[in-house]
């Protein structure tokens, strides 16, 4: 076996590398930000490899990654591990489930935490002979670490030392090409900001979240910047989106800042403004889509915060729940209805021929969650995430859409 750097150009959908002593960790924001703004949650969410993949030629007959993970579980209950997605040539052929890493347990009724290690997980793909093109999706909803990728030939390989890190440390003596190659992006640059939605919660592995459907729907290089619990506007958020290349932005707006109760709609409006505001500075003709918040019956008439159901964990589910009053009672206070009104109204001020509203109740409303329940009562199920994906692709990347319309800015 044959050890391959695993470098920048390998990698895509990411901010930046991190290499440690233990491997390579996977970053969605930029080191800037972590550095200016190091909020726990968002440092964790951006950690989660949502939407990143390993994107490569080779030659070799087998290909092993070895990653190192940590997964966050409540004293009572643990949500399914994460996977591997393998796409060979544009067919996937495995879904590889993780095995051990570090176990972090957070009681959320007396804040403790324990942790407990695991060993590292090893993928092993087996390739037919010749050159073929990999994809490895990595897990959306663990924190891993890439210790090491390992190709393995037929022939006898040497060390190369001639063409640089490209070569990923090995090249074929039949060939004399690097045995591992990587793939530049491709397609329409496609920026996404969102939730734990966009994150991928419920979704079955990362090949089944919304935005990556919509993506591979769309022959679309996706940038998934959704974060579970952490798409709160926020402004060094917005200047990461202003800075990217893109084609195409879409916000998914909304059901945080209800969720974490943490705005009235005084300050609602006048920060979606700036946050558009700055992405314009980067971005001034690029078709920006903004999606108001799906349907979730926790938050129709009622405020946040969330919580985690209590007597669910206590029979070992994961359920959430609304711990605020009817949104009528309290002036200000937000419900995802007033919120999706705000965000209307914003699209309709700003005048911007650019900008798209679309109302997040076409995408998955009332009727889809009587049909497609909620499985935590806040996140939506496997099909529900196809569903979504659909609707998204037929709003923004078909024919009529927004990007067919608008096409690419010049």
């Amino acid at each position: 076996m044959h050890t391959i750097d695993i470098t920048e150009p390998l990698v895509h959908g990411h901010a930046d590398l991190e290499r440690t002593a233990q491997g390579v960790r996977i970053h969605r924001l930029p080191s800037w930000l972590r550095r200016l703004w190091p909020e726990p949650r968002l440092m964790a969410m951006e950690q989660q490899a949502a939407g990143v993949r390993l994107v490569l030629d080779t030659d070799a007959r087998a290909l092993e990654l070895t990653m190192s993970s940590a997964r966050a579980a409540f004293p009572t209950a643990q949500r399914p591990r994460g996977v591997l997605d393998v796409v060979i040539d544009g067919e996937t052929v495995a879904h590889d489930v993780l095995t051990g890493g570090a176990l972090i347990i957070n009681d959320p009724f007396t804040g403790e935490t324990s942790s407990s290690p695991g060993p590292a997980h090893t993928s092993r793909i087996e390739l037919p002979t010749g050159t073929h093109r990999v994809e490895l999706w990595l897990p959306y909803s663990e924190d891993v670490l890439l210790e090491s990728l390992r190709a393995e030939v037929d022939s006898p390989a040497t060390d190369s030392s001639s063409t640089g890190a490209l070569d990923a440390g090995a090249s074929d003596v039949g060939t004399g090409r690097p045995l591992v190659r990587p793939v530049a992006p491709s397609g329409t640059r496609w920026v996404h900001h969102g939730s734990s939605i966009s994150h991928g919660s419920n979704a079955a592995t990362p090949l089944g979240t919304w935005p990556v459907l919509a993506a591979r729907a769309a022959g679309a290089d996706l940038r998934n910047l959704g974060f579970g619990g952490s798409a709160m506007i926020d402004a060094p958020v917005a200047q990461v989106i202003r800075d990217a290349p893109a084609d195409i932005i879409s916000l998914k707006l909304g059901i945080n800042v209800v969720g974490g109760d943490i705005m009235r709609r005084r300050a609602l409006v006048p920060t979606v403004h700036g946050f558009l505001d700055t992405i314009r500075q980067g971005h001034p003709n690029t078709p920006i889509v903004l999606i108001s918040p799906l349907h979730c019956g926790l938050f129709e008439g009622v405020t946040g915060p969330s919580a985690v159901d209590p007597q669910a964990l206590a029979r070992g589910e994961i359920r959430f729940m609304a711990t605020g009053d009817p949104a009528g009672t309290s002036p200000g206070r937000l419900d995802l209805p007033a919120v999706r009104e705000a965000l209307a109204e914003v699209c309709a001020a700003r005048e911007d021929p650019r900008l798209h509203h679309i109302d997040g109740l076409d995408l998955y409303g009332a009727q889809d969650e009587a049909e497609l329940p909620l499985p935590d009562a806040l996140h939506p199920g496997p099909e529900a995430h196809t569903r979504i994906a659909e609707r998204f692709v037929e709003r923004v990347f078909a024919d009529g859409g927004v990007f067919a319309h608008h096409g690419t800015p010049a």
